[in-house]
């Protein structure tokens, strides 16, 4: 019989770490998707702005609003899922001015119906970071290759492969952990870097690319299924090809309407008495 799960926390999280636990977490952007994790065991999911490139076909996460994640969280939200539901802060949602940030991040407690957010950058982040924690909203941070940065960067280039930017990685790190975040994500950054990252901060390193030594991982869950038509990052393990299963569906049942198959007999109602 299978042991009821409770409702998981920031909290929970932090235990995982402690006990040695590791932590699953996976991108949700609707209500079934949200079901479907939460039965699957799921200890986290992320609304993230990644629904721009994965749902709504942006080349980027940079057009994704406020209003976008709101509306793809409140879905998510409607499903009660047991695990801890966490929303990004979108591009230029945090960064114009600390009120903005603490006012956005509410926005996605109240309307959105989030547990917590993510948001992006290093000890710059840290004003930030104190001011929404200090509106009683959990914060997880987000560093290595933070996608909002693609214009800086020039591109999804791992990041802190030199000493310098290693260094600097490490001190973010433990600056995210001393401002009050509960967890960290580690984007595209070396194995062995990563790996060091998470033995110098007490709180959960949640891993994509970057490799196996993190307290967690995460990944695109249109990844994972293999819907997303474009090319994958090396770090994405695709657990199914739902874009085939999909069109051949899809092709069956177009074949089907040409040939004049479906609907069947099985699909019609019949004529006759009262009005169901």
């Amino acid at each position: 019989m299978e042991t009821e799960r409770r409702k998981a926390t920031p909290r929970t999280l932090i235990r995982m770490k402690k006990k040695g636990e590791r932590i699953a977490m996976l991108t949700a952007y609707d209500f079934p998707t949200a079901e479907i994790l939460d039965e699957a065991g799921i200890e986290a999911i992320l609304v993230g702005d990644s629904v721009g490139m994965v749902v709504h076909g942006f080349e980027t996460t940079l057009p994704v609003t406020m209003a976008d994640i709101i509306r793809h969280a409140a879905a998510v939200a409607r499903a009660r899922p047991r695990a801890l539901v966490i929303g990004d802060l979108p591009f230029l949602s945090y960064t114009v001015s600390v009120p903005d940030a603490v006012a956005n991040a509410g926005r996605l407690v109240k309307e959105g119906g989030v547990e917590a957010v993510k948001l992006e950058g290093g000890r710059a982040m840290v004003p930030v970071i104190r001011a929404i924690l200090k509106a009683s909203i959990p914060v997880m941070g987000h560093i290595g290759l933070t996608p909002q940065s693609i214009l800086r960067f020039g591109g999804y280039v791992v990041q802190g492969k030199s000493a310098i930017a290693a260094e600097r990685l490490v001190e973010a790190a433990k600056g995210l952990e001393d401002a009050g975040c509960f967890g960290i994500v580690l984007e595209a950054i070396p194995a062995n870097l990563a790996e060091r990252v998470t033995a110098s901060v007490s709180i959960p390193t949640i891993g994509i690319g970057a490799g196996p030594s993190c307290d967690g991982q995460v990944l695109v869950t249109h990844d994972l299924l293999g819907i997303y038509g474009r090319k994958l990052p090396r770090y994405v393990k695709q657990y199914a090809d739902l874009r085939a299963s999909m069109r051949d569906s899809f092709r069956a049942f177009i074949q089907d309407v040409k040939k004049g198959s479906f609907p069947g007999p099985e699909h019609c109602y019949d004529g006759g008495g009262e009005d169901e």
